[in-house]
């Protein structure tokens, strides 16, 4: 119901066209310091907004088998997307932390309660990591809001106009930079992922994967590229260079993972590397790609761990060396996890396909690099492009060929459900629409990225 009353908002009272802030919502929170609640939508937030409630709703539609105190478990997945809207929404940047801050808890708790047997350390890892990289957060935002030419001020559309010496504006960029690059994940801060998706319940995958790693990516543009334009020009080359290794990095390391929730963890660190490297571009192409990434990846990853967590459901198994013959038994898991993982892969006429390519033709088309430069980061790109097919046809081999469950004595394996089946399909009909249609995205981001660019000029 959320999700229907949201769309139904965006389309009869947001203006595509208009790269404003709309739909606020002010109010005096705290007089002592000039605290307000303060939200609103612009074409940059408006996109990971849908695809949160999208990938809520069914997440928790996906958390029907648990029973456990599932009254908690729901109220956790409610309570970490209050906090994901309101970070996507907040235009006061205290209000962007706490609200960054508040969906920590939840996550911690649906871990630590409902993981595997190693949940205890994983969800430890993961509050240690993204507790202590928002240290850095706080201090870049109170440094940016004490330091003004008149008096302390937390509003974005302010702070957006505000100016700071080059070599303070660096630290507040390093700052946010670390604390984007734990969540994002940016090499080498993304340990904590694989860990955390290795025991998580397969629906809090899902909110991992879809939603929680591109609240990093936004914060990247939002607050690094928004707000401080001349440090991000200084730091865009090594963003470049750091997501050109991402890609080959964690794609290799996807190949050596036995885990299948683990391996699928690394093949989402390696897509988020087109996220870093459309950041670092600095042009209309590149940006425009990055934020259509963050809603590809979304749909993407989040079906990949569901049907991950279904097919774990029905074998108990998560090592992919222990599987094996899983297409004869169950059909539909088959054919549906073979179509994401084209998708996953970028085949043309899938999301993924349409997102990676625009990265890359915002690359080429940059004017902020050098074409020796542009021509090295394309050959790094396009070796990450053709290690992901082998990680993704290695799955659906290990997972769906040969004979050894099959012909296990005594075994029944059950095929997928009416619910199962709808999760499935309404997640990638969206991977499908955008990838035939990706100009409904740009419709409503276009705008503004010119708006952010305009900073750089």
């Amino acid at each position: 119901m959320d999700l229907l009353l949201t769309a139904y908002v965006f389309c009869y009272h947001f203006e595509l066209d208009d790269p404003l802030i709309q739909l606020t919502e002010n109010y005096k929170w705290i007089n002592f310091f000039d605290f307000y609640w303060r939200f609103g939508i612009d074409g940059l937030s408006l996109g990971p907004i849908l695809l949160t409630g999208f990938i809520t709703t069914l997440a928790t539609l996906a958390a029907q088998p648990v029973t456990r105190e599932s009254q908690l478990f729901y109220f956790l997945m409610l309570a970490m997307y209050s906090g994901q809207i309101g970070t996507f929404s907040s235009r006061d940047i205290l209000l962007f932390f706490i609200m960054w801050e508040f969906e920590l808890i939840p996550v911690y708790l649906l871990l630590s309660m409902w993981g595997g047997k190693k949940r205890l350390y994983s969800a430890t890892k993961f509050i240690l990591y993204t507790a202590g990289s928002s240290v850095f957060l706080l201090l870049g935002i109170m440094g940016m809001s004490l330091y003004s030419s008149t008096e302390p001020t937390l509003n974005f559309e302010l702070l957006t106009n505000q100016s700071y010496p080059l070599a303070l504006e660096i630290i507040f960029y390093m700052g946010f930079l670390i604390a984007f690059a734990v969540k994002s994940p940016i090499i080498p801060l993304h340990t904590w992922l694989p860990d955390t998706h290795g025991e998580a319940h397969y629906s809090t995958c899902m909110l991992l994967a879809g939603i929680l790693l591109k609240m990093g990516a936004y914060g990247l543009v939002r607050i690094n590229m928004e707000l401080l334009s001349r440090a991000h020009s200084l730091f865009c080359p090594w963003l470049m260079l750091l997501g050109s290794i991402q890609i080959i990095y964690a794609a290799s390391t996807s190949l050596g993972q036995r885990n299948l929730k683990k391996r699928i963890a690394y093949s989402s660190v390696s897509h988020m590397g087109f996220l870093i490297l459309g950041i670092g571009s600095i042009s209309d192409t590149g940006l425009n790609g990055a934020i259509l990434q963050i809603i590809s990846h979304g749909f993407i990853g989040a079906a990949l761990f569901f049907l991950a967590g279904t097919s774990y459901d029905r074998l108990r198994l998560l090592y992919l060396d222990e599987m094996g013959g899983m297409a004869i038994p169950m059909p539909k898991i088959f054919t549906v996890f073979t179509l994401l993982s084209m998708a996953s892969l970028a085949l043309p006429g899938m999301s993924g396909f349409i997102a990676e390519l625009i990265v890359l033709l915002g690359i080429i088309t940059s004017q902020k690099y050098l074409l020796i430069t542009k021509i090295l980061i394309t050959f790094v790109t396009a070796i990450g492009m053709i290690l992901t097919p082998i990680y993704s046809l290695s799955i659906l081999r290990q997972m769906f060929y040969g004979y050894k469950l099959f012909n296990t004595p005594n075994s029944y394996f059950f095929d997928s459900g009416p619910r199962e089946l709808f999760i499935s399909i309404s997640i990638l009909i969206p991977i499908i629409s955008i990838g035939i249609y990706p100009d409904f995205i740009f419709s409503f981001s276009a705008d503004k990225v010119e708006a952010i660019l305009s900073n750089f000029l």
